[in-house]
């Protein structure tokens, strides 16, 4: 681009002593390049620091053209704002030019000047290039800075505001006005303030000008009117600019705490109100942690009994869930329940009167302290006299479950004797009452997805082993328990189509859906694979391939697979990452296979494979690392000790994969606690009398799912 010509004209000619040193020491010692090019447009004077710009020396560019010295697009564009700074008579400025050099790429800024005799004549051009890399690379720094902070604050739950230096508003502020439904004109000024409560308003306008004033940091806490009418309660901190020593605006921060102060409010109730009940408030928090842990429907029901038995002295205990589509409340568990000719049921419709559909129904709590109370609840609607003639219950508290304000079902407690409630108890139990419904909520959907998962397992398994002439085949997936997570162990036998048998053992790396969706994918294709070319090698680079185009990168799986001849016992063998056979034999010391174990799936790695032979009497075992490995036990000293524990097997067992199956597994898992899924499956080849064929084994043949 160019500029007017207001900037002073360079002179060569004509230049005293002084002038001649300043050239010199702008040639050799100036970090700028500096260059003077002749009328020809041919460097006449060219410093180190221009010359270093492609490595060469200054003596290179004399009586040159940019072209001839610079490469592709700089030298032709060199010369292009060289003529025209000639023909213009004016600078040319070139604000940013990337130069690749030695490998590298640096940022450029190059000007033409045109230079001017004594007489105003031009004699030529003076370029000035100056290297603005480092400036470059702040300015994108600070660019990415900027950006990081723009999506930070639009990805955060805080609202960020600017104000000028008297604290009115001048900017707008999107977040702000999606919370309360200002429009621009009304937000801007003070007119933040009418958003906030009535209550708060005057004091905080009064603390917030004080800030103003004083240049104090702002904090505060106070209540915003949403579009909707309610109220949501925000932490608000802001803090003066300054510039020179003076405060040029202010920033601001506001940060939704609701939930928080909430908690805080209801935390502060149940300290208030149950001071004198000191114990029982130590058995809510307690009862809060057991809950936590509870992953299971029966587990919350478990914790909710004891808490009502051991804080309020419930003699029973009953926990109901909604079913929205029937109407109808099922107990979870109905010996909590009084066993009377009177009483409606444990799975009661919600138009039936009983203590816990009065509760659901009001969603308000429902406390009958003699049955008194409990004919005037009901005495138009039930046979209450009936039921108090056959059961020994004399008290009764019903509570709703709630969750986000939806109700999920309902508790209900019952006492032997006349009991009132204290108003410090019923705020125990409407705190207990939330926690457990929350606790239901989570354990409910833990449990529909455990469900999922291990039924979609459990169906990708297969639910026979196949009857195979002279080899016996045993296999176990034993899921854990603890807390119910659904893996992505798995095994498979099948035959091919030329009679051999092919094995396989597998992990998917991780838990739920997506390990067990995994594991689907990968048994499948290794079917698929196998059908088409049996070999271990062929196989396992197939499953590389739709690895790669089909899995996360960080889903970590491993196989371990083989092809066997059941009537000779030789095979061949291959592993991909998985851990090695325990080979057993009647005969000699089990051992664990040790060939490559090779790398997971999708790992760039030529697949190899090894022959593989189970001769009469000799058993491979294929299993997972759950039977090895767990919180205790660490992998090395778990193959370890299953080589120690198979050394140690009885010989009945080593004959018969069944007995072996059960006995590695109960004693790898004795004492231990089980924290992943064990798969197990036994390839035995079992010895034969001479002259004998192998004949089909049938029996024993069931692959057996969840025990072993």
């Amino acid at each position: 681009m160019s500029t007017g010509t207001s900037v002073p004209k360079p002179r060569l000619s004509g230049m005293d002593v002084s002038d001649s040193a300043l050239l010199a020491t702008l040639l050799t010692e100036a970090p700028i390049g500096f260059a003077f090019i002749g009328g020809d447009l041919r460097f006449r004077r060219v410093n180190e620091t221009l010359a270093g710009l492609h490595g060469n020396k200054a003596g290179d560019y004399t009586g040159r053209l940019p072209s001839q010295v610079w490469p592709g697009d700089l030298g032709a564009s060199a010369e292009s704002a060289a003529r025209r700074a000639l023909t213009a008579n004016e600078p040319v400025l070139e604000d940013d030019r990337a130069v690749a050099a030695a490998g590298e790429v640096r940022h450029w800024s190059f000007s033409w000047f045109p230079s001017h005799d004594p007489d105003g004549a031009i004699t030529g051009v003076v370029l000035i290039a100056a290297d603005i890399t480092e400036r470059r690379a702040s300015e994108e720094a600070l660019r990415r800075s900027e950006e990081r902070y723009r999506s930070l604050v639009q990805a955060g739950a805080q609202v960020v505001w600017v104000t000028t230096p008297t604290g009115k508003i001048a900017e707008d502020s999107p977040e702000w006005r999606a919370i309360t439904g200002q429009t621009v004109d009304e937000y801007l000024g003070t007119g933040w303030l009418d958003a906030i409560h009535p209550e708060d308003r005057e004091r905080v306008e009064h603390e917030w000008l004080d800030c103003v004033d004083t240049g104090k940091v702002f904090e505060g806490r106070y209540r915003v009117r949403t579009k909707s009418g309610s109220y949501r309660h925000y932490d608000v901190r802001a803090v003066p600019i300054e510039r020179d020593g003076k405060i040029v605006e202010w920033v601001g921060a506001s940060s939704d705490v609701t939930g928080q102060r909430e908690a805080e409010e209801m935390r502060g109730r149940l300290t208030e109100q149950l001071s004198a009940a000191a114990l029982r408030t130590v058995r809510l928090q307690q009862a809060t942690s057991m809950l936590a842990e509870a992953i299971t429907v029966e587990q919350v029901v478990e914790v909710i009994s004891e808490v009502g038995r051991s804080a309020i002295g419930a003699e029973r205990s009953a926990v109901a869930m909604l079913d929205p589509e029937r109407l109808r409340l099922r107990t979870i568990n109905p010996a909590g329940l009084p066993d009377s000719p009177g009483f409606v049921g444990s799975d009661v419709p919600l138009d039936v009167p009983s203590v816990m559909t009065a509760a659901i129904l009001t969603r308000r709590p429902l406390l009958l302290e003699s049955p008194e109370a409990l004919r005037k609840q009901f005495e138009a609607e039930a046979n209450v006299d009936t039921f108090l003639q056959y059961t020994d219950e004399r008290a009764w508290v019903g509570l709703p479950l709630l969750a986000s304000g939806a109700p999920l079902g309902a508790l209900r407690f019952s006492f032997t004797r006349p009991r009132r409630v204290a108003d410090e108890e019923r705020v125990f139990l409407e705190a207990l009452a939330g926690q457990c419904a929350l606790a239901l909520e989570r354990a409910s959907m833990f449990e529909r997805e455990h469900t999922t998962a291990e039924t979609l397992q459990r169906s990708l398994l297969p639910d026979r082993l196949p009857t195979v002439p002279g080899i016996i085949l045993e296999a176990s997936y034993l899921p854990v328990t603890r807390n119910m997570e659904i893996g992505g162990d798995w095994y498979d036998a099948f035959r091919l189509p030329d009679g051999k048998l092919a094995v396989a053992a597998g992990d998917v790396m991780g838990k739920g859906l997506t390990a067990a969706a995994g594991m689907g994918r990968v048994r499948n294709a290794l079917r698929a694979l196998a059908l088409t070319d049996p070999r271990p090698a062929a196989v396992l680079a197939g499953l590389d391939r739709l690895f790669i185009a089909t899995e996360l990168e960080e889903q970590v799986t491993t196989v371990a697979y083989l092809v066997l001849d059941p009537a000779s016992g030789e095979g061949m063998a291959g592993s991909a990452g998985h851990l090695p056979l325990l080979l057993l034999s009647v005969d000699g010391q089990p051992r664990l296979d040790k060939a490559v174990a090779g790398t997971p799936l999708g790992w760039a790695s030529p697949r190899q494979q090894y022959a593989f032979r189970l001769p009469p009497g000799d058993t491979a075992v294929l299993y997972s690392d759950g039977l090895v490995e767990n919180r205790r036990r660490g992998l090395d000293a778990g193959l370890d000790e299953l080589l120690a524990v198979a050394a140690e097997a009885p010989a009945t067992a080593v004959e018969d994969p069944a007995l072996l199956l059960s006995y590695l597994v109960d004693r790898m898992l004795t004492g231990y606690e089980q924290d992943d899924d064990v798969t197990v499956l036994v390839v035995h080849s079992p010895r034969r009398e001479p002259g004998v064929a192998a004949r089909p084994v049938a029996a024993t043949t069931a692959a057996r799912k969840g025990k072993a």
